[in-house]
């Protein structure tokens, strides 16, 4: 690059801020150290007050060399633009052998991503992590983006996840899996269980948006809706085979060990069902607390504390039989607080339908999730299943499940979480998992 001087440059203007190359005289700049072996960035500072500046940088920046350049330039008239080039990304999709090809497929397909920088690989196999651990192996994309064969992504979510992208430190971006607007009522009280602080705690950020983005952690992210960074994934060892489920929450605590970010973003969304039947939920229910009891096993630290509660719970009501009068009024504010909750949980539902109602045409589902297209029920004030959305809703009809829902997650998580902690888990050896790959790229 000339080191020729601008046309317009006197002693009065702001001086030049440049990078040296390999070989050159180092120049004094609090930016040197954070960009070494890049090409020579010059920045030419006009006298006047408004300032637009276009750079192209490296995909990798460091977090102190985007925050040094942002001030810089803070002048409320100037602007800063910051180009990044795209980074390829591998969405993984685990099924089962001869199952039909996956609904997260099609959602994959769909995604707004350039085509070149896209690849899609289904994992087909009998154990989910020794499935995505040999798709992660395979995967050529610089970041990662799990989904379950269910999940249906909103179009526009790769785009949406490309800021966080040049940030380093930052491994796994992760967001909330939301029941689509026109499932059963049954289903919409599971997730409205799910998505209630009393019955998952800060996990319902898993089920429901919640909050602003921010830097978090293994409780709120799910791995049916998650990115993560392919290079740090492998130093960390990928998912630990012997667990199912809960691989991906132990995988997290040891990138966080390691210093790296979890990003979670409440408009990050995948739609997906909840289970269909109560026995299916029950049956979730007890594997999650079984997983989280071999994890602790596994993998101990003090992020899982507050998941003894349910199984002390279980065993206080257990024990209510043989306890005194005077020790049972745990009873009654656990009964008050289930009900506060509900309510709670029902009207948030309520205002929620008569927002999507109110907004008229806009999409609250992924097009992916019905055959009928990308309208929802909802998002249509005429349609006669929005009307009994919101009318069920209001009367409280479809959402008298809510209240037993609740205690119901607290006993069978208890019970799988007493269960994982004296049993191991019956996973077969990864050498013993065939996986099938298909890798498909977009056209």
């Amino acid at each position: 690059m000339s080191d020729e001087r601008p046309s317009n440059y006197d002693a009065s203007d702001e001086p030049i801020k440049r990078f040296s190359m390999p070989g050159e005289s180092p120049l004094p700049s609090p930016l040197e150290t954070l960009l070494p072996g890049q090409q020579t960035v010059r920045v030419e500072l006009p006298p006047r007050p408004a300032l637009e500046v276009k750079l192209t940088l490296p995909p990798k920046l460091p977090d102190k060399l985007l925050a040094c350049l942002r001030s810089k330039f803070s002048n409320p008239q100037s602007t800063l633009h910051i180009r990044l080039p795209p980074y390829t990304v591998t969405v993984i999709i685990p099924t089962r052998p001869g199952d039909a090809e996956p609904q997260a497929l099609a959602a994959a397909r769909a995604l707004d991503y350039p085509r070149k920088q896209l690849e899609i690989i289904v994992a087909r196999g009998t154990q989910p992590s020794v499935q995505r651990n040999t798709a992660l192996r395979a995967a050529k994309g610089d970041w990662i983006y799990f989904l379950d064969d269910d999940s249906l992504p909103c179009p526009d979510s790769l785009q949406r996840l490309q800021s966080y992208f040049a940030y380093e430190n930052v491994v796994m971006i992760g967001g909330p899996n939301v029941c689509p607007a026109d499932a059963p009522p049954l289903e919409q009280a599971f997730a409205t269980v799910m998505g209630s602080w009393l019955a998952f705690g800060p996990s319902r950020a898993r089920y429901t948006p919640v909050g602003e983005a921010r830097v978090s952690g293994e409780k709120e992210l799910i791995l049916c809706n998650l990115m993560g960074r392919r290079e740090a994934l492998l130093a960390a060892g990928g998912f630990d085979e012997a667990l199912y489920p809960n691989e991906e929450n132990a995988l997290m605590d040891e990138l966080q060990r390691r210093g790296g970010k979890l990003i979670y973003d409440p408009e990050f969304i995948v739609h997906r069902r909840p289970r269909r039947t109560l026995g299916a939920f029950c049956k979730m229910l007890t594997n999650y607390g079984r997983g989280r009891a071999e994890q602790f096993r596994l993998h101990p630290t003090l992020g899982s504390a507050p998941n003894f509660v349910p199984p002390l719970f279980l065993l206080y009501l257990v024990l209510t039989p043989f306890l005194p009068p005077l020790l049972l009024w745990p009873l009654a504010l656990y009964a008050v607080a289930v009900l506060a909750q509900t309510i709670h949980s029902v009207a948030a539902d309520v205002r929620r339908l008569h927002s999507n109602a109110e907004r008229g045409t806009r999409n609250t589902e992924s097009p992916a999730s019905s055959p009928a297209g990308p309208q929802s029920p909802i998002a249509n004030r005429q349609s006669p299943m929005g009307q009994s959305l919101l009318t069920s809703a209001a009367t409280g009809v479809d959402w008298w499940r809510v209240a037993p829902l609740i205690v119901v997650s607290h006993v069978f998580y208890g019970l799988g979480f007493w269960k994982g902690l004296f049993t191991r888990p019956q996973l077969k050896p990864p050498e013993q998992v065939p996986v099938t790959l298909e890798t498909i790229l977009p056209a």
